[in-house]
């Protein structure tokens, strides 16, 4: 069989880019396999970010890029199509005489054992997993039935709370600019990587949920994410102590739609680099330290310092007057109870009309 081609393989070594691999030169491809390690303490799978920008690097002469399902497969095509816009993609999961021969997982894995392909995935096992830099994923095999319970033994990053120590684990986090730059006085630059060993055996970020896929259907996945979770709580504490609050608000907006872009692959969209900067700006002065504990589960934040803070602890306060006069808060309710008075007095003409 004359080849067919070069193709470079985005290979993470699970079950679907081992089988594509063998697959691909059956079809008469030369395949070349693209690794990338990037110190995931999980597994070898590929930051999606990061290979696509290393992957549009490779040279022109091997123009065509082999990528897995799932949803995953929207987002690195976009992410290529926008860095490099003549690649050429085969999607195996998207071509009929793929996707006839192997119906599922249980396929692919008799394929595996009939060409002594090694992969991580059993019989016993039979969910997809994938790890990166902040989380583990599980979906598929028996987790496509909503009703079915995690068996327990498919947790790999974190403890059961039940079976987490009796003690719980303190903790500092330093942010600067809204950046984790600190952990209990390590320095860090790997964001949550410091966090993992306490968040992993107190069970943190353990979440069973059903998601909307933007192809639009919707999936069930488990997610394993600890030292992301500890992160979420201090980095929002810390954010509450020193942004202004309309500014906060906004900020949540954009969040919200920053969550979405990224879920459904455009990063390099016009909108969500705007969207970026507009955060980026909204954390200028998101700095300072905040004391939490990990205890079975569960995060509880202890107490917070910062040199930016909007909080006047006298201004507050029941011992101290300050610069707060409670007259004034007559005028401010009197004016805010104006729309309530005069929607209850349409509302009563309106029924006396009835």
């Amino acid at each position: 069989m004359s080849s067919k081609g070069t193709v470079v393989l985005a290979y993470s070594g699970g079950l679907d880019t081992s089988c594509i691999l063998v697959w691909l030169k059956e079809q008469g491809y030369d395949v070349i396999t693209y690794l990338v390690g990037l110190q995931c303490p999980m597994s070898m799978n590929l930051c999606l970010k990061t290979l696509s920008q290393l992957t549009i690097k490779l040279p022109s002469r091997m123009p065509l890029f082999v990528w897995r399902a799932g949803n995953d497969q929207i987002r690195f095509e976009l992410t290529c199509y926008a860095l490099y816009p003549e690649v050429k993609i085969i999607a195996p999961w998207r071509i009929p005489e793929f996707y006839n021969r192997f119906r599922g997982r249980k396929d692919l894995m008799e394929y595996a054992e009939k060409h002594g392909i090694p992969v991580p995935v059993t019989p016993k096992a039979p969910w997809s997993m994938d790890a990166n830099l902040m989380h583990i994923s599980y979906e598929s095999g028996i987790l496509e039935n909503p009703k079915s319970h995690a068996p327990s033994d498919l947790y790999l990053m974190t403890k059961n709370p039940e079976d987490a120590p009796n003690t719980p684990d303190e903790l500092e986090i330093e942010f600067k600019k809204g950046m984790c730059v600190c952990v209990s006085g390590l320095l860090t630059l790997t964001k949550d990587a410091p966090l993992l060993p306490p968040s992993g055996k107190h069970g943190i970020g353990r979440i069973d949920i059903v998601e909307n896929r933007f192809i639009g259907m919707k999936s069930r996945g488990i997610y394993e994410t600890p030292g992301g979770t500890i992160l979420y709580h201090a980095h929002l504490d810390i954010e509450t102590f020193t942004m202004d609050r309309e500014v906060r608000r906004i900020k949540q907006g954009l969040g919200i739609k920053f969550s979405e872009l990224l879920y459904n692959g455009f990063w390099y969209s016009p909108e969500c680099e705007f969207v970026r900067h507009c955060i980026d700006k909204s954390q200028e002065n998101v700095e300072g330290k905040v004391q939490l504990s990990v205890f079975k589960g569960h995060v509880y934040i202890l107490g917070r310092e910062s040199p930016s803070s909007l909080y006047n602890e006298e201004l507050v306060s029941m011992d101290v007057q300050g610069d707060y006069d409670p007259c004034d808060a007559s005028g401010f309710i009197r004016i805010n109870a104006v729309r309530l008075r005069e929607h209850h007095r349409l509302q009563g003409e309106a029924q006396l009309k009835q």
